[in-house]
């Protein structure tokens, strides 16, 4: 089972990632190189996690409500 969830989590290549977050590809690209996105490769193919792009997320809207 734990397995199927880590499969469910997975976003694998940018399209996945852009669809995602409701976002294109071209920016994701840049998250990717400029910022402390959560992205890892996997093949080649830039990959991230659900769950870590929603702890980034969540990290980032802390920081703008206590800045």
């Amino acid at each position: 089972m734990e397995q199927d969830n880590d499969r469910a989590d997975l976003l694998y290549g940018v399209p996945e990632i852009a669809a995602f977050m409701g976002r294109t590809p071209n920016t994701i690209y840049y998250l990717a190189r400029s910022e402390d996105f959560p992205t890892f490769k996997i093949g080649g193919k830039v990959c991230a996690r659900r769950s870590s792009i929603n702890a980034w997320l969540a990290q980032l809207e802390n920081r703008a409500r206590s800045g």
